[in-house]
């Protein structure tokens, strides 16, 4: 029997941090009142946002903010620290520098967002659209799985696994079967990131970090790879079509299942 989220947001969140974002989910029931509703207005989240000073940015922690039209706000510095924000329009909205740790944004709309220097830790965001959105500088450890990041830049953030805080399993960012195509991923930390099935069409990673990423069955076609370090990533069955910068690639001879890819 599954339990709803209710009073438990912020224990559940929690646990997005040290356990893997499947088991997490499964215990929860989506469907409830508390993960598609909505307890905020637009209006009253602009009014929380017109109190809020530099010093005391607005703080929605736990709030249930799902299924609402918050297209094109200011959001920078505000804290959605486990908030639940499913199917939330965020186009064009600016979240730089907020704080989506552990937050819910299961298939909301980021179309063109700005998220900046973002702390996304834990965050839940399965079929999210952030087609053109900025996360240049954000730390994303985030479930991404079929969310889509068509024309996007990750260029200098950190979505790779911290290694020093791994007790309790490993934490990382998941971008499996997620739509990458034309990803500005220059610079950008993408080691031990689970891109099985992505399609990283066009993708520019130039000077990104691959080392120990899962790219099985990934789309690499047209991929730049200047300086991007393959350094352990998994390479079977991707296909590495047509790639601009392989020659200047580092470490791509130690990269794993190189023998398995397709390469026409």
């Amino acid at each position: 029997m599954k339990r709803t989220f209710g009073a438990a947001a912020l224990g559940l969140g929690l646990i997005a941090a040290t356990a893997p974002a499947q088991d997490m989910m499964r215990d929860v029931d989506l469907s409830s009142p508390d993960m598609v509703s909505a307890e905020m207005t637009r209006a009253e989240v602009e009014a929380a946002l017109a109190k809020a000073t530099v010093a005391g940015p607005a703080d929605f922690t736990g709030r249930r903010l799902s299924g609402l039209d918050l297209s094109g706000l200011d959001l920078s510095g505000a804290t959605f620290r486990a908030a639940r924000l499913n199917k939330t329009k965020l186009a064009g909205a600016k979240l730089n520098l907020a704080v989506l740790d552990q937050a819910w944004l299961l298939e909301a709309d980021l179309t063109g967002a700005s998220l900046k220097g973002a702390s996304l830790f834990g965050s839940q965001m399965l079929r999210a659209r952030l087609d053109g959105a900025d996360l240049s500088q954000a730390r994303i450890a985030a479930d991404l799985t079929g969310a889509s990041l068509i024309g996007a830049s990750i260029s200098d953030a950190n979505l790779g696994a911290d290694m020093r805080n791994q007790s309790m399993g490993l934490i990382r960012t998941v971008l499996k079967s997620a739509n990458l195509e034309r990803l500005n991923a220059r610079g950008a930390d993408l080691s031990r990131v689970d891109l099985e099935f992505a399609s990283l069409k066009g993708a520019d990673l130039t000077g990104a970090s691959l080392m120990g990423a899962q790219l099985g069955g990934a789309d690499l076609t047209g991929v730049t790879v200047i300086g991007t370090d393959f350094d352990g990533a998994d390479l079977a069955s991707a296909k590495l079509i047509a790639p601009i910068g392989l020659d200047q690639a580092k470490n791509f001879d130690k990269a794993k299942n190189r023998d398995r890819m397709i390469q026409e």
